[in-house]
C-alpha cells in the first residue's frame, strides 16, 4: 500500500471480512433480505421499511444494517455477535460510543461484489456540516464516471484524487497495477482500508493530483476531482482545488500528454463556466489546443450560478446560520467574472500519436441507452475507421432499430411533410435532421454496395454529376458513421 496503513491491521481486516461475508453484508444479501423496494428506498436515505424489517429479524445481517446503512445505535452484544470473529475492541475504528449501544463511526457500504470504507454521510449525521477532510463514499459522482470509464485491459491505471477508492476499485478488475493519489492523508487510510478489505493491493501516493507521479506514464487515467467552480478557497477537500473558477480541469488537461503512456485513456469529469458573450466550447477547446490528443468532450448538465451554490452548500451541509453570507460571497465572484452558467460534463483524452487529432466538444444532455463506458470506446473506434477509410470504396448499413420520424403540418394539398429525422432507439439515441437525397442514402445502405455505386444510382436519377454529390455524400456518411447511425460493413 504504498507505506500507507489501513485503519484495521491484517488480522482485524480478515476477520471483519469473513464477517461481513458469512453475515452476507453484501449488496445481493441486503436486497435479498430487505427486497427491492425497501433496499432502494435506503439507498435514497429512506430508511422506514429497512428499518421495520430488520427491528423483526434480529438476525446478525439485521444488526448489521441497521448499524452502517440505517445509522442506529445497537446493543453490544448484538453487534458483537454481528462482527465475530472480530473482537469488539478491535473494531474500535469502526464504532463509537453511544449510550448503552455503539453506532457507526465510518460508512461501510457493499458495493457490488465489494466493500467501501469512507466517512459518514450528511444523511447519517443530519444537521451537520461535513469537516473539511470529509473523505466521500459512493456518490452520484463517483458512479457516473465509472459507468463512463473505458475498460480495456491495461498494463497500468491511475486514480488521481481517490479519496475511498471506489474508482480504483474498478480500475483493478481490468488494470495489472493500480495506483492511486489523493492530497489527504486520511483519505489514502480509507483507500487503504477499501484495498485491503477487498484483498486488493494498490499503489498509494499523497500529493496534489499529478505531482506524486510526475515523469510516469500510464495507460489509463481517471479522475473524480476536486471541481466544483468558485473563487479558489478551499473549504471542502472532497470539492475544492483551491484553484479559481475552472482551472483545476484546465490543469489536469495540460497534464495529460506527459501523464499517458502510447494509446492510453484520461477520463475525467469536469465543471466549465459559461462567460457572458463567450462560447463554453472555445473556452474548453483552449485547454486543448496544443496536447496532441484525441478528446471526446460532453456536458451533460448545466446548471444557473444560484442553483449551483446551492447544490454544493446543500452537499456539504453547510451551517445554515452561515449560508446566505457563503452564497452571497460566492455568487459575488460569479458576478465579477461575469458566469451565466456552470457545465458539468465528462472529458475523454486519448494519445493516439496522429499530427491532427480529433476534437469534438458537444452536448449530450439527453439519456443514453447503457452505460457510457462502452459507448466512447466504441466512438473512438469509430474515429480510428474513419481516419484510415475509403468511404466511397466502403458498404454500410443502417444501425439496428434505426427509425424516422416525419413531422408534417397539414396544408392547402394534404400533409406536408417538413422535418425527417432519423433517430437511434439505443446506445447515444443522437437524433438527426436529414433531408429526402441523404434518407433515400441512408435507405439504401443494406451492405450490398459500396458508396460509390449508391451515388452514382443517386446522381442518375436526381440528375447530378456524381462527382459533385460524392463531395456531398462523403461528409454526410462520416458524420452519420460518427453518430453510429451507419455502422461500415466487414470487407
Amino acid at each position: 500500500m504504498g507505506g500507507v496503513d489501513a485503519l484495521l491491521d491484517s488480522t482485524a481486516l480478515a476477520r471483519l471480512r469473513e464477517a461481513l461475508g458469512t453475515a452476507e453484508y453484501t449488496s445481493a444479501g441486503i436486497q435479498n433480505h430487505l427486497g427491492e423496494d425497501a433496499a432502494a428506498a435506503a439507498a435514497r436515505n429512506d430508511f422506514r421499511a429497512a428499518l421495520r424489517i430488520t427491528q423483526a429479524g434480529g438476525g446478525r445481517l439485521d444488526t448489521l444494517i441497521r448499524l452502517f446503512i440505517c445509522g442506529q445505535t445497537e446493543p453490544l452484544d448484538r453487534v458483537a455477535a454481528a462482527l465475530a470473529p472480530l473482537p469488539l475492541e478491535s473494531a474500535s475504528p469502526l464504532l463509537e460510543a453511544d449510550g448503552d449501544g455503539v453506532r457507526a463511526a465510518i460508512e461501510l457500504e457493499p458495493y457490488g461484489d465489494w466493500w467501501v470504507v469512507a466517512d459518514l454521510s450528511a444523511g447519517m449525521r443530519p444537521g451537520r456540516p461535513l469537516p473539511g477532510d470529509h473523505v466521500l463514499g459512493i456518490g452520484g459522482a463517483s458512479s457516473t464516471l465509472a459507468a463512463a470509464t473505458v475498460r480495456h485491459p491495461v498494463g497500468t491505471a491511475l486514480d488521481l484524487g481517490t479519496g475511498c477508492g471506489v474508482q480504483a476499485l474498478h480500475l483493478s478488475t481490468h488494470a495489472r497495477r493500480t495506483t492511486a493519489t489523493d492530497v489527504l492523508p486520511r483519505a489514502l487510510r480509507f483507500a487503504a482500508t477499501t484495498a485491503a478489505l477487498n484483498g486488493l493491493d494498490w499503489e498509494l501516493l499523497e500529493g496534489d493530483l499529478t505531482r506524486p507521479v510526475a515523469g510516469r506514464r500510464f495507460d489509463l487515467v481517471v479522475s473524480n476531482p476536486p471541481f466544483v467552480a468558485g473563487p479558489g478557497t478551499t473549504a471542502h477537500t472532497y470539492r475544492d482545488s483551491g484553484r479559481p473558477g475552472d482551472a483545476v480541469c484546465a490543469e489536469l488537461v495540460a497534464a495529460a500528454p506527459a501523464l499517458l503512456a502510447d494509446g492510453g485513456h484520461m477520463q475525467f469529469l469536469a465543471n466549465w463556466l459559461h462567460v457572458s458573450g463567450g462560447d463554453w466550447r472555445e473556452r474548453v477547446n483552449d485547454w486543448l489546443a496544443g496536447t496532441g490528443l484525441d478528446a471526446w468532450v460532453i456536458q451533460r448538465e448545466v446548471s444557473d450560478p444560484l442553483a449551483y451554490v446551492n447544490l454544493w452548500l446543500a452537499d456539504a451541509s453547510e451551517d445554515a446560520a452561515h449560508q446566505p453570507q457563503l452564497a452571497a460571497a460566492w455568487l459575488d465572484w460569479f458576478d465579477a467574472q461575469k458566469v451565466d452558467a456552470v457545465g458539468f460534463g465528462l472529458i475523454t483524452l486519448r494519445a493516439a500519436g496522429h499530427d491532427d487529432p480529433t476534437v469534438r466538444i458537444e452536448d449530450l444532455r439527453h439519456t443514453v441507452g447503457g452505460d457510457l463506458g462502452p459507448l466512447i470506446s466504441d466512438w473512438f473506434a469509430r474515429q480510428d475507421f474513419l481516419r484510415g477509410a475509403d468511404l466511397l470504396r466502403t458498404r454500410f448499413r443502417a444501425a439496428p432499430g434505426l427509425t424516422l420520424r416525419q413531422e408534417a403540418t397539414m396544408g392547402e394539398e394534404g400533409w406536408e411533410v417538413g422535418q425527417q429525422l432519423l433517430a437511434l432507439p439505443d446506445g447515444l439515441r443522437w437524433v438527426e435532421e436529414v433531408d429526402p437525397v441523404a434518407l433515400t442514402l441512408v435507405g439504401a445502405c443494406d451492405g450490398s454496395v459500396t458508396l460509390a455505386d449508391q451515388v452514382d444510382l443517386l446522381a442518375v436519377a436526381h440528375e447530378v454529376p456524381a462527382p459533385v454529390l460524392a463531395e456531398v455524400a462523403v461528409p454526410l456518411v462520416s458524420h452519420l458513421v460518427e453518430r453510429g447511425v451507419l455502422l461500415p460493413c466487414e470487407p
